[in-house]
């Protein structure tokens, strides 16, 4: 039968019967796939080092004619090991992972795949904060999704003032002028980098990065739940 090759991220892993596992991937070609590794729970499986989590890995696998293929062989080509050396950075990770599932469709765009793989590389990076690589993952989940909220105008479509502050309205995803706003000209500009697609390590680099991810973070988790539902 017909063997196809790619690059593969493992988003689940089901135990199958005595030595098996069925596994979810995400993949920069052809989306998500689901295959069954057979025996890879056995001390000698071949394929079992290639599987591992919070890795990229190149497999080989014959399509399925229903939904479930089967996985050949599987070798890393990136682990990021370091992350599980901090439970922290772990549990985020894992929660990362669950949340791309949940948002993806059967044939995401490979934007989604470079998401995690670009998370896994700051989860490993001590110098970038666990808060940081959390609320720039909502906020890429939520660009790629088209729910970028309006950082230029406020409600009634009046330029952004510097030295006014604002409250954020969610039914308009638009900013209004309040007194006591907690959103300012530093923190405005904070949330056009996060939502702008950039890294994390660029983001880290940011005077005063700390106090603005408490408060884009509330931002972006509200989006999130309010167009996402996750």
């Amino acid at each position: 039968m017909r063997q196809l090759r790619t690059s593969a991220i493992i988003l689940r892993r089901i135990d199958y019967g005595e030595a098996d596992r069925i596994l979810t991937l995400i993949t920069p070609d052809v989306g998500k796939l689901s295959l069954i590794a057979k025996g890879v729970r056995r001390i000698k499986s071949k394929i079992a080092g290639g599987i591992e989590l919070f890795s990229t890995s190149e497999i080989t696998y014959i399509p399925g004619r229903g939904s479930v293929g089967t996985l050949v062989s599987a070798r890393l080509q990136r682990h990021y090991g370091d992350i599980t050396k901090d439970i922290e950075r772990t549990m985020l990770g894992y929660e990362l992972i669950k949340l791309l599932d949940k948002v993806t469709e059967d044939e995401p765009e490979q934007e989604y795949y470079d998401l995690l793989d670009n998370a896994f590389r700051a989860l490993e990076d001590n110098t970038i904060s666990v808060d940081l690589v959390r609320v720039w993952f909502s906020a890429q989940l939520l660009r790629m999704a088209g729910y970028i909220p309006n950082l230029q105008t406020t409600v009634d479509g009046a330029k952004l003032n510097a030295d006014v502050r604002y409250e954020f309205d969610y039914d308009s995803t638009a900013f209004r002028q309040h007194e006591e706003g907690m959103y300012g000209a530093n923190e405005i500009k904070f949330l056009r980098l996060l939502f702008s697609g950039n890294a994390p390590a660029v983001l880290a680099k940011v005077a005063n990065a700390t106090q603005l991810i408490q408060v884009a973070t509330p931002l972006t988790q509200t989006l999130r739940q309010y167009h996402m539902r996750i």
